[in-house]
Parts: C-alpha cells; structure tokens; sequence
C-alpha cells in the first residue's frame, strides 16, 4: 500500500457495492414520483446543484452542472444560484424550489426557514413541493456519500468528456 492509498478513504460506493445499488434505485424512484407529481427533470437539477453548493460536494456539483445545462438551464442561472435571493433572473417557481432546497440542506428549522417553506408550498402546491423536498433530501444522502468518499473532481471539456 503506497503512502497516499494508506490515507485515502474508501469510496463508499465501490466497498459496499449492494448499498450503492440500494441508493441508486431509491434516487431513480425518488425523481419518477418527483417528475409525475409536477416537478420537470431541469427543476430537480436546480435544486441538486444548489443543494451540493450548500454541502460543498464537488465532484456532484461537476457532473450535475453538466446535466443541467444539457436540460436546457441557462448557464447564467447556474452562475447566480448562490445569490438566488438577489437576483430576479428566478421565476416564483424556481425561488420556491431553492427555498426548499435551502432548508433542506440547513437543518434544523428556523423560523425563517418554516416560513420559507410555507410560501414555497403555496407557490408550488403540495404534490410539487412534497416532490422539491425528497428531491432535495434524496440528494443530501449522495453529497455525504460523495464527500466522504472523496471522490475526484477530472478536468473535462464542455461535453464532459475528460481532457
């Protein structure tokens, strides 16, 4: 074992491989209820990518940043996400849908945080709200498994391809 795998962790992924497949088959039926209860594929990419810049998880936002823009979010919201508050680039919808990913990602809940997701359920009515919170908690469990797993972030090219 050279100096760097002795200090490496163990990707949570690959050493428990049953787990792995477990999380996966509950992300994909998470994002089918999710898409037949109101919320479009590009709506749950914009609360992962605001959930992984809360949680600091690179290697998620990476990918999912690609994803997004593949689904057709324009780079400039990307960009603003962290000042999402400040921007009027953000339709009610989508604020509602960062107020959800926010709160989830920031526990416990505070005052501002219950009424930020009241005024998220009114805006999006209760199925697609319901469906922005497992989204959003759904997508806090693989930032933990991603972040302790330390998983490497590769310079790829616009199409994701590495360089």
């Amino acid at each position: 074992m050279t100096h760097l795998e002795e200090h490496s962790l163990p990707y949570m992924d690959k050493a428990l491989p049953d787990a792995w497949k477990a999380a996966t088959t509950f992300a994909s039926a998470i994002s089918r209820e999710a898409a037949q209860h109101g919320l479009s594929l590009a709506e749950g990419e914009i609360i992962k990518i605001r959930v992984w810049q809360l949680n600091g998880c690179v290697f998620c936002l990476d990918l999912h940043s690609r994803q997004a823009r593949k689904l057709g979010v324009p780079q400039q919201k990307l960009d603003l996400l962290p000042a999402w508050r400040e921007s009027t680039l953000f339709s009610d919808r989508e604020a509602a849908l960062l107020a959800v990913a926010e709160t989830a990602t920031t526990l416990p809940l505070s005052e501002d945080s219950k009424a930020d997701l009241l005024a998220a359920r009114s805006a999006l009515g209760q199925e697609a709200f319901v469906s922005a919170e497992w989204v959003a908690t759904t997508i806090n469990i693989f930032n933990r498994i991603s972040i302790l797993s330390e998983h490497p972030v590769r310079a790829r090219d616009a199409e994701g391809k590495l360089s």
